[in-house]
């Protein structure tokens, strides 16, 4: 058994079972990665997948009960890796971190600023996507972090850790009857239509289910996965906008931006990464600048502990810092 067998069986389960991605992922040839599992399956005296064909449609009974074990193996691998490398070129390595639109533009600009200046030799990596892909490419060890709200917590095999609190602005154009109001209510914002983020995105669940406590339907005409596109139709007249506060930009005179979170709860950004996983120095050091709260030992004690209540329980949410004074921190810092 090789290790290179195990990648080739890893990317194929991946790929929904197509071989041909697999091989493109992989820079290999489709060919190569057939006779691999091939190989495999003969050695270990099992089908790993069933076929019609050449063509492979699910996997077999035999081929679950390794999979687990292949994917810990391969975490396993990367691991040794990553702590032999802090031996020999401590200085050098890659932080890959994958986010949402709003995060990648609004939050981590200063932090990998910081980051850089401090670990020049380091590669910095940002994928962007929605939530739920994001965390599952932390939660195979695809990437070494995650960066968002909403789904995070789905993914068993991640650490969450709280970065900052955040809540909702409504934007509207200048002249807009809200400008007008001494306080909207969640009333108000059912009688217009809402421009919003994508289910999935930014903090949308905790909305929806802000309205539905209050017996209210929503009118979402329209959704968006940037910021700037929902202000962009807003300025259309298409209806209200409600984003979040980090992406407001107060030096837009044709809007007026209104802090909504005497109507929605607070939501939490938080970092995840897969609990097996070896962290480097550098990575605690990034894990630090974001979630600046915590020292360096906390977050080593936190990404420890595989439990969920007991990690809640060890955190001093008290301290969680809320958007505006993390920006107000980090402008002071730089």
């Amino acid at each position: 058994m090789k290790l290179q067998q195990l990648r080739f069986l890893d990317a194929v389960v991946r790929n929904n079972l197509n071989v041909s991605a697999a091989a493109e992922e992989l820079y290999t040839s489709q060919p190569g990665v057939s006779h691999q599992i091939k190989l495999l399956e003969d050695e270990l005296d099992i089908q790993i997948f069933e076929r019609s064909g050449k063509k492979l449609t699910s996997i077999s009974p035999a081929g679950q009960a390794i999979l687990e074990h292949v994917t810990n193996l391969l975490n396993c691998s990367k691991n040794i890796k990553q702590a032999a490398r802090e031996f020999s070129k401590s200085n050098r390595g890659s932080l890959t971190i994958a986010t949402t639109h709003t995060q990648a533009q609004f939050i981590l600009p200063p932090i990998l600023q910081r980051f850089s200046t401090k670990f020049p030799q380091i590669e910095l990596r940002v994928h962007q996507g929605n939530p739920k892909s994001m965390s599952k490419l932390a939660a195979n060890n695809q990437v070494d972090f995650v960066i968002a709200s909403e789904v995070i917590d789905e993914q068993g095999e991640l650490v969450t850790i709280p970065a900052y609190s955040w809540n909702r602005y409504i934007v509207v154009p200048a002249d807009h009857e809200f400008t007008r109001k001494s306080e909207i209510t969640l009333a108000d914002l059912a009688e217009h239509p809402i421009l919003t983020y994508m289910l999935g995105l930014t903090g949308r669940s905790q909305l929806d289910k802000t309205f539905q406590a209050a017996n209210l339907e929503p009118k979402v005409a329209f959704t968006a996965t940037d910021s700037d596109v929902i202000k962009t139709y807003v300025r259309l007249g298409l209806g209200a906008g409600i984003i979040a506060e980090m992406a407001c930009n107060m030096d837009d005179s044709d809007l007026q931006y209104i802090d909504a979170s005497h109507l929605f709860p607070d939501s939490l950004i938080k970092v995840g990464f897969r609990h097996s996983r070896h962290i480097s120095a550098f990575q605690f050091e990034f894990l630090h600048m974001l979630a600046p709260y915590l020292g360096i030992d906390a977050i080593k004690q936190l990404a420890k502990t595989r439990g969920r209540d007991e990690r809640q329980s060890m955190l001093p949410a008290d301290k969680i810092p809320s958007y505006k004074s993390m920006q107000a921190a980090l402008l002071q810092d730089n």
